[in-house]
């Protein structure tokens, strides 16, 4: 697959496999992670290649219906609805994907948003704010979740403070992130996370990917996690040579989804960067999700 955009590649053409658990995509600003994270989401199609996302060939009207049907999509900035309260929000996304109103506050009592549902989004803390987003996203209990730089607005939040390692700045956006963390692990079977710098996703994601002047490639997590929940095909194509991507297979989704753990009011205490990886229920070997 392939994507272009204003005359130049912001994705050369290449084979690769996004499979299950958390996989982060980092790249300097203008480097397309947007662009591509609008592809995965059908918001464009490629302009080379083939592009199936849960099994499904999006190039044709009934495979892209088919496939955003299960997908959870937060772009970086939601600005305009900034003027509705949490729960409004939530709500209208529920009605949007054609889901009970039940389902939203159960999201809402989800990612703990249940006091703050009343209070206008542009009024609600970063951490808080990012929490109503992926209510609003994952309302439908996607397969997949795209989250276009879902910490850019804790990062710059924390910018006015001094940034050394114990500055209150960087202080707060520990905290944020060590409750943050396990909030993005449980929200569907595949969750895709952009970031600008790579030391943000390392750690704590599954696989992690680089994109620059237009090239993908494959970086390590030095995540124990990660390791731990690869699969012996997985370890072998990871040992190849560094920037090589193997493909991966992806099959249509089949059965029931497993059943995710409600999330527990999380007060952790402060942790230096970078966070360590934590032990969590990931879904059963052979359930076929990614892109």
């Amino acid at each position: 697959m392939g994507v272009r955009r204003g005359g130049r590649w912001l994705l050369r053409p290449v084979t690769f496999g996004v499979p299950e658990g958390v996989v982060g995509l980092a790249g300097p600003p203008g480097a397309g992670k947007s662009t591509l994270l609008a592809t995965f989401a059908t918001l464009r199609r490629p302009n080379a290649g083939v592009l199936h996302i849960l099994g499904h060939d999006i190039t044709n009207t009934a495979g892209q219906r088919a496939a955003r049907a299960g997908i959870g999509y937060l772009p970086a900035r939601f600005s305009r609805a900034e003027s509705m309260t949490a729960g409004e929000f939530v709500a209208y996304a529920a009605y949007y994907k054609r889901t009970s109103a039940s389902a939203a506050r159960s999201m809402l009592r989800r990612l703990d948003l249940t006091e703050a549902a009343g209070t206008e989004l542009a009024l609600l803390p970063p951490d808080v704010r990012l929490r109503a987003g992926l209510a609003a996203a994952c309302v439908h209990e996607p397969d997949l979740v795209l989250l276009d730089d879902p910490f850019g607005d804790l990062c710059a939040a924390a910018e006015p403070w001094p940034t050394g390692a114990d500055g209150p700045g960087r202080q707060t956006l520990t905290a944020a992130m060590a409750e943050l963390i396990p909030v993005l692990r449980s929200l569907a079977p595949t969750v895709v996370v952009t970031a600008d710098a790579a030391d943000t996703l390392t750690g704590w994601c599954d696989r992690l990917f680089t994109l620059a002047r237009g090239r993908l490639a494959g970086q390590p997590t030095h995540s124990a996690t990660a390791r731990r929940g690869r699969s012996a095909a997985d370890r072998r194509a990871s040992a190849g040579p560094q920037g090589v991507l193997e493909p991966q297979p992806v099959e249509a989704m089949t059965g029931r989804r497993p059943a995710r753990p409600a999330l527990p009011r999380l007060r952790l205490p402060q942790l230096p960067l970078p966070l360590p990886a934590r032990a969590v229920r990931r879904p059963p070997a052979r359930s076929a999700t990614g892109v």
